[in-house]
């Protein structure tokens, strides 16, 4: 097994945080049958190394492991896993420039970009640092003579987290900070495209001292680990970031066992820009809403609807902006790196031949670029029509659909017309406008004017088919516990 083409490098200062093995019960595991998958770099694709692709077996052990360590973690004061999580978050942020230099190298976005969700999902750790001293025993008025009522909350137990390859640091330091600090044990399973993030973290979680079995990393093939996880009832809770579809599949998996489901699942979201908006302001928010990390972002904007007397300026200036846009090798820094795999680029491909067969017009883009066989020139459609398919899947890339409207009510049906509801954007100056459609928009986030919104203070999730639950904020750490209720008799 091989982790050459990472650990040759001489801008990765602390070789041991490439690793190869999976991380169960405190030790680096190989495959007992000795299996092990490659992984690529998008932008040129060369085989960055080899990584222990276990087997269902083996997804098992590290629930017999998690389970195993659960009690003693559950009954840690909240002052000692606040005190751990401290150490990781601390870890982390000193090394974030090894941390983000594995991930544009595994996952092609650019350094700056990764150098942001080092930061981003540091904060998480931090903000769960905190939060683990805070889920009190919580007293009620009582409705009954001579008896006293509380409320506790408890860890649920093992939690298994899946995450995905857009967010590969991210989404597993959101998850994993949240569960922990409940006092949950954790199994965890990164995308194969992007597994040296998720193992990188497991060192630094090992060098922050959690007691073995608290924190597990399992490598391979998602369909073979996780659905044991999902049949076993010892698993209590499962947090899932990925597609809507994988997301039903389990759910349904799920249902035997009647988990504890967090789901954040695909989005689609519109933007709206009203006449009265900050034309300039619009325009850059827009272009930041639709193409950080390349496109490739369930928050990422894929319907841009501008009122009929701002349009022509706001398409104008839009385009220019796109033009603009650097295309380049992540670690360059670039605005714009490769996209994930040939299936994403194909799904560039296809959304945009459909909406030109059925009227759009391209403004601009439209085409793989020379840089290698992963690279998508950023895109502009204009005169989208409502059936074209851009405008109900979930693109995933840097391809963006501007429409026209004419009025409110009009927007807002075509902006609520979705099986999905993460966020959506909105551009206006109207104060009682702002007011009446942060209401009536069928989102679970709504950002006014801007469009970075999330953060370890703030309940991230959607309605509809967008997911369940809610990650970050209080609410995040309350997905992992359950209610206690007590009533004791005093007379």
């Amino acid at each position: 097994m091989t982790v050459a083409a990472l650990t040759a490098r001489d801008d990765i200062a602390d070789k041991r945080l490439v690793r190869s093995y999976s991380y169960l019960g405190g030790k680096w595991t190989a495959a007992a049958d000795g299996r092990t998958f490659p992984v690529t770099d998008p932008a040129s694709g060369d085989v960055l190394g080899t990584v222990s692709a276990l087997s269902s077996d083996e997804s098992i052990v590290a629930v017999d492991l998690a389970q195993a360590a659960f009690p003693a973690w559950s009954a840690v004061l909240p002052q000692e896993r606040a005190r751990l999580l401290r150490h990781w978050f601390e870890a982390i942020l000193a090394n974030r420039e090894d941390l983000a230099k594995i991930m544009v190298l595994e996952q092609g976005k650019p350094l700056s970009e990764a150098l942001g969700e080092i930061d981003y999902g540091a904060a998480f750790v931090e903000f769960y640092a905190e939060e683990a001293k805070r889920p009190n025993i919580e007293g009620i008025t009582s409705h009954l003579p001579d008896a006293e009522v509380e409320l506790w909350r408890e860890p649920v137990g093992v939690a298994a987290l899946i995450t995905p390859w857009n967010f590969p640091s991210a989404m597993l330091t959101r998850k994993a900070a949240a569960a922990l600090a409940a006092g949950c044990t954790v199994v965890s399973h990164p995308s194969a495209e992007t597994p040296f993030s998720a193992l990188a973290l497991a060192e630094l979680a090992e060098r922050a001292g959690f007691p073995p079995g608290v924190f597990n990393v399992v490598t391979g093939h998602a369909p073979e680990l996780v659905e044991p996880w999902t049949r076993d009832a010892r698993v209590r809770a499962l947090s899932f970031t990925g597609s809507t579809e994988v997301g039903r599949l389990l759910y349904r998996q799920s249902a035997d066992t009647v988990k504890r489901l967090v789901l954040e699942l695909g989005g689609h979201a519109p933007v709206l820009v009203f006449a009265d908006a900050d034309l300039d302001n619009a325009v850059s928010e827009a272009i930041k809403a639709k193409f950080a990390t390349s496109g490739q972002d369930c928050l990422g904007a894929n319907r841009i609807y501008v009122e009929r007397p701002l349009y022509k300026a706001f398409c104008q200036k839009f385009v220019a902006a796109t033009r603009a846009l650097t295309v380049g090798v992540g670690m360059d820094d670039p605005d714009i790196g490769p996209l994930m795999n040939e299936s994403a680029v194909r799904k560039q491909e296809d959304h945009v031949a459909d909406a030109l067969a059925r009227g759009a017009s391209l403004a601009c883009g439209g085409e793989r670029l020379p840089l290698g066989p992963l690279f998508y020139a950023p895109t502009v459609l204009v005169d989208v029509p409502d059936n074209a398919r851009v405008l109900g899947e979930e693109t995933f890339g840097p391809v963006a659909a501007i429409l026209p409207f004419d009025t409110e009510d009009e927007v807002l049906a075509r902006a609520n017309d979705s099986e999905y509801g993460l966020v959506a954007y909105l551009h206006t100056q109207d104060p009682r406008r702002i007011y009446r459609l942060s209401r009536a928009l069928q989102y679970g986030m709504v950002a006014v004017n801007r469009t970075k919104v999330t953060g370890a203070p703030i309940p991230f999730g959607g309605r509809k088919q967008s997911g369940l639950g809610r990650e970050g904020s209080r609410q995040g750490m309350e997905e992992f516990t359950d209610v206690k209720y007590v009533c004791r008799d005093w007379a």
